[in-house]
């Protein structure tokens, strides 16, 4: 097989060239493997003047295709629009006839599938797989060329090729872990078929048979907890006394209690683990104040304090910098979750810290968020046609994550707790707070502008932001989206329970008693909540960004937020934790005397209803982002505040959201169970 151009994508693209864009006005595609939505088709078909729009729900699309294309053709304006027809509306019969009969007087209705992609390959194996991996898998068959290959024989060549797993390789337990800990430390998701094959394989051999294969292959906070189970006698394999009193506890995950942690393929894993607080430094030991490697997984070592933390996972972040040209979304979402521990280290050490050491922190600052600025602006706008499956990926998406979940063994009921306001470093303090329970975290992207009206009415509804272009002004309608969205979805009524955030300067306690009592009702199977402690308090504190930290360690010290999620797992609940936006520190740049010409006028993001006078605003402001309109209503034009500034007078500061900063748009969502 030789290289075809654009690789896997050639035989999608090859339909949509620029001449069959300026010939026809519209194309419908039945796409039951989501091969449009894929980020790299849709920029490629973008350039070549094609739009694309989902055929889903037929409401959402019947306003979208009026405001976003039919207002366009009626003005005589060449805008050619795709529309995708996925998994659970095949049938191009579903779509408006209207359309479909335009497009089949033109030829221009299209089918493809992963059969004509990968022919060589079973598709319902290829099917498993996330759409980001079909590049390295193209260029696995571009080598390979095999013949066709059966399930079994597909699963091994992904494994092999894709994912750089080759079970039969695997001899010693050093070469396991080494597997599983590039995998888990990447928090990489492999389709349960791929898990299912690797652990059959491993098997065969006795001597794995001993190992919980079953928890720990798919299972990264199970994996976690394997290898800090077994870290304290590791420790003391190298010679280091037990504190009196501190003995480890007998493991809760079966397996062999004596780790290779000192095996150089392991090794570099182990110290990071520890560093980006994945691993806790154990107690049981005594600490050490030299140089060895593993006093970073020792409390009360120098290497474990957190300056320790700080200079180590800078280096780390440091080296690691997602490319601004070709990073993924995954390459973000997982480098957030680093970057939030780090913050969280930043100014938990600042105190201390040298101003060389600070200075170099700024440095290091700026260049990440111009990498990610430069990202967003590129690549923003094809995400939001990426699956939710196996995680969402945008704050929509959770509702229909939920939905797809809700029933299955363990989610029979779900609550879902929308923190307003919390960043990824916020939620890094209220993190330990949890651990008694099964915590399983990601990091999603929020909808930009990163304002509240946004944010959360699209986790509520399950819509992007022009769907909900009459209400995007304020919050008041989020009760009825999230009914809308459930009972569209065959719940009753009774089932269903919003519950607002709490009023300013109203205690945590209020709120939780709500849910909780809500929760009490065995009808319930869905409970929507906001918590506004954060947001409620960013605007009024103090001292920047630390000290909205020190109001989050407060709130964290009471237990509060671990007490309610308790409350929900006893009555039969997963919890499900997120945000809808984070925030970001910032100074005064000037303030806009824009009047009436601003719709609103944030800190961080003003919004104007006329183009024009966007544009004419922005030249005051040389440095500021005029965002484009991805997602959002036809009359909805941000401008927004670069990174480390607010439109406000010079000399005031605060800490606000509306922009584009990592620490605004990256929100964990956090997945909370009864610990196995």
């Amino acid at each position: 097989m030789t290289q075809r151009r654009d690789g896997w994508r050639g035989p999608i693209l090859q339909h949509f060239s620029e001449a069959s864009a300026k010939a026809g006005r519209l194309t419908v595609v039945s796409d039951p493997d989501e091969l449009l939505t894929e980020p790299g088709v849709v920029e490629r078909l973008a350039a070549r003047g094609f739009e694309l729009i989902t055929f889903g729900d037929p409401i959402a699309f019947r306003y979208a295709y009026e405001s976003r294309f039919r207002q366009h053709w009626d003005r005589g304006e060449a805008t050619h629009l795709v529309v995708v027809i996925r998994t659970d509306h095949g049938d191009p019969k579903h779509i408006p006839h209207d359309l479909l009969e335009e497009a089949q007087e033109n030829g221009r209705v299209l089918s493809f599938s992963l059969v004509h992609i990968f022919p060589a390959l079973a598709p319902n194996a290829v099917a498993e797989l996330d759409p980001q991996h079909f590049d390295a898998l193209a260029r696995a068959l571009d080598k390979a060329d095999p013949d066709n290959l059966g399930t079994n024989s597909t699963r091994d060549f992904i494994l092999r090729h894709v994912f750089e797993i080759a079970p039969e390789l695997i001899k010693q337990p050093a070469d396991l872990l080494r597997v599983l800990l590039r995998r888990h430390y990447r928090s990489q998701t492999l389709p349960d078929g791929l898990d299912a094959r690797f652990i059959e394989i491993l098997t065969r051999d006795e001597k794995w048979r001993s190992w919980p294969l079953e928890r720990i292959v798919p299972d990264r906070e199970a994996f976690l907890a394997f290898l800090g189970e077994r870290w304290p006698r590791f420790l003391q394999g190298q010679g280091l006394e037990v504190e009196v009193g501190r003995e480890p506890a007998g493991p809760s995950i079966s397996g062999p209690m004596n780790l290779p942690f000192d095996h150089d393929d392991v090794r570099v894993y182990m110290d990071n683990l520890f560093v980006e607080g994945l691993l806790e430094p154990t107690a049981a030991v005594r600490p050490i104040d030299d140089d060895r490697w593993f006093g970073v997984g020792i409390a009360g070592s120098p290497a474990s304090s957190a300056d320790g933390r700080f200079i180590h996972l800078l280096g780390e972040l440091d080296s690691t910098l997602p490319d601004a040209d070709c990073a993924t979304h995954q390459d973000w979402q997982d480098y957030s979750l680093r970057w939030g521990t780090w913050v969280r280290l930043r100014w938990q050490t600042f105190p201390d810290r040298d101003p060389q050491s600070e200075a170099d922190a700024v440095a290091f600052v700026d260049r990440v968020q111009a990498a990610f600025s430069t990202w967003l602006l590129r690549r923003f706008g094809p995400m939001s046609t990426l699956p939710y499956l196996p995680h969402p990926v945008l704050g929509h998406q959770v509702p229909h994550y939920l939905a797809h979940h809700l029933g299955q063994a363990g989610t029979e009921r779900v609550a879902l707790l929308v923190i307003d306001g919390m960043a990824i470093d916020q939620w890094r303090i209220l993190r330990p707070t949890l651990e008694r329970h099964h915590v399983d975290e990601h990091a999603i992207f929020s909808w930009i502008p990163t304002l509240t009206q946004i944010g959360r009415q699209a986790i509520f509804s399950g819509r992007v932001p022009m769907e909900f272009a009459t209400s995007i002004e304020g919050t008041h309608r989020e009760l009825q989206h999230w009914f809308n969205f459930w009972q569209d979805r065959g719940l009753p009524e009774r089932a269903i329970q919003y519950l607002k955030p709490q009023g300013k300067k109203e205690s945590f306690e209020p709120i939780e008693a709500d849910i909780l009592r809500a929760a009490d009702d065995y009808a319930v199977r869905v409970i929507g909540a906001v918590i506004g402690l954060i947001d409620q308090n960013m605007h009024q504190v103090g001292l920047g960004t630390p000290g909205l930290h020190g109001l989050v360690e407060v709130w964290a010290r009471t237990g509060q937020l671990a007490g309610l999620v308790d409350g929900l797992i006893q009555r039969g609940f997963a919890v499900f934790i997120t945000a809808d936006h984070g925030n970001v520190f910032g100074r005064g740049f000037g303030k806009p005397d824009v009047g009436a010409t601003a719709q609103q006028r944030g800190e961080r993001a003003h919004i104007f209803r006329d183009k024009h006078f966007r544009d004419n605003t922005a030249p005051m402001y040389p440095d500021a982002v005029e965002w484009p309109q991805i997602g959002l209503p036809h009359d909805y034009f941000p401008l927004i505040a670069p990174y480390g500034a607010c439109f406000m007078p010079e000399g005031k500061e605060s800490v606000s959201h509306g922009g584009i900063a990592l620490e605004e748009v990256m929100v964990p969502f956090v997945r909370i169970t009864e610990s196995r």
